[in-house]
């Protein structure tokens, strides 16, 4: 059982940046982990996720060169640097995290077992 908490959400104007983390109650090693978003009236969308046990990352195209994911290992926690927002980014973001198992993939299409209560971003044109 893993238990996750984002925060670091907030307001900023667009071109602006954000960091989110969150924090790991659990075993995660040998993980896959990953962020989503979801804004109303809108599908949900995951926009990146990286494997715990090398790093390997993956992204959107929605978000690549603008966001970086990353682990600090020591302090168990999930980081997602935004930076170029925009408005389209707006949204509730969540991460979420999961085991990988013999022969699995980490990536956009990754099928998560345990997911955080989500912190808001809202970006201001």
């Amino acid at each position: 059982q893993v238990q996750l908490m984002e925060s670091g959400g907030g307001s900023v104007q667009a071109g602006g940046s954000l960091t989110l983390s969150c924090v790991a109650n659990g075993y995660t090693y040998s993980y896959c982990m990953g962020w989503f978003r979801q804004d109303p009236g809108k599908e949900r969308e995951v926009v990146a996720a990286i494997y715990t046990g090398d790093s390997s990352t993956e992204y959107a195209d929605s978000v690549k060169g603008r966001f970086t994911i990353s682990r600090d290992r020591l302090k168990n926690t999930l980081i997602l640097q935004m930076n170029s927002l925009t408005s389209e980014d707006t949204a509730m973001y969540y991460c979420a995290a999961g085991p990988l198992r013999r022969g699995g993939y980490c990536g956009l299409n990754f099928v998560f077992d345990y997911w955080g209560q989500g912190t808001q971003v809202t970006v201001s044109s």
